[in-house]
């Protein structure tokens, strides 16, 4: 079984898509925050917040 695929986005701006480690890199962040941006609370602060980092889980 592979890891998982993140897509991390701001607004409608695509910033990154690959694994937690490789999104990690990109962004300059933890793995741990990566995993955090695709939880239900991030959302949750970016729909109070609109232009927050926010990623989503693909399941494949």
């Amino acid at each position: 079984m592979g890891a998982d695929t993140y897509v991390v986005y701001r607004g409608d701006d695509v910033l990154c898509v690959g694994t937690a480690r490789e999104c990690a890199e990109r962004l300059g962040v933890s793995e741990a925050s990566v995993r955090w941006l695709a939880s239900p609370a991030a959302r949750r602060r970016e729909a109070a917040r609109p232009g927050r980092l926010v990623a989503e889980r693909v399941v494949a």
